[in-house]
């Protein structure tokens, strides 16, 4: 049964969640949710580049030969990508130099590449716009879920862009002097994952049920 454009926009929100339902992406999830500026600027950019790759795609499903389709998905992906790092590392070069090497691997991100191949090659370039646009907030969504968890109680902060005469930084009382470090590290971050995973799943069979 075809999907109307109101489920193909939102199934990537919460129903096909692609970090809490599909795992989808850990290894950025995982890597920039330090802060939550790193999670805005990672899914923006992971907006940005799957929006335009699906779009791309998808006008170009019936010439791309089957045999380079892959191939040709990581090149039209990586144009995106490298726009989308020339323009943070003129304008914003902190979130650039926090982000580090997982900006150019958008590339290979498991979302991207899935949607390219299990959506846009399939699908109308305003399906695939649509799709880009849930999945790509969906993902933005859970990164700033999860970089705000992760800061607040790893660091007492939340930090956010600069605007004028403000630094960005905002100070938790308390949780600034008495930090929970663990959230800011590797075994933090698989821990707090397993914990929002399974309360998804939860709410997900709930709504079901």
């Amino acid at each position: 049964m075809a999907q109307s454009h109101k489920e193909v926009l939102t199934k990537g929100l919460f129903k096909e969640n692609p970090v809490f339902i599909i795992m989808l992406g850990l290894c950025p999830t995982l890597g920039v949710t330090t802060q939550v500026v790193n999670g805005i600027g990672m899914g923006l950019s992971v907006i940005f580049v799957l929006v335009f790759s699906n779009i791309f795609i998808s006008l170009l499903k019936n010439i791309i030969p089957n045999s380079v389709r892959i191939p040709s998905y990581i090149v039209i992906i990586a144009a995106f990508v490298t726009i989308v790092e020339m323009v943070m590392h003129a304008f914003a070069p902190a979130i650039y130099k926090a982000l580090g090497i997982f900006l150019p691997l958008i590339v290979v991100n498991c979302i991207i590449l899935g949607r390219a191949e299990a959506f846009a090659n399939k699908n109308t370039v305003y399906d695939s716009f649509l799709d880009a646009i849930g999945m790509g907030v969906g993902f933005t969504m859970a990164l700033i879920l999860i970089a705000l968890i992760r800061e607040v109680f790893g660091a007492g902060t939340i930090t956010l862009i600069p605007i004028g005469n403000f630094d960005g930084v905002l100070k938790i009382p308390l949780l600034y002097t008495y930090p929970v470090r663990v959230f800011t590290l590797a075994a933090g971050a698989l821990l707090l994952m397993g914990y929002l995973k399974a309360f998804f799943t939860w709410f997900a069979e709930r709504k079901r049920g």
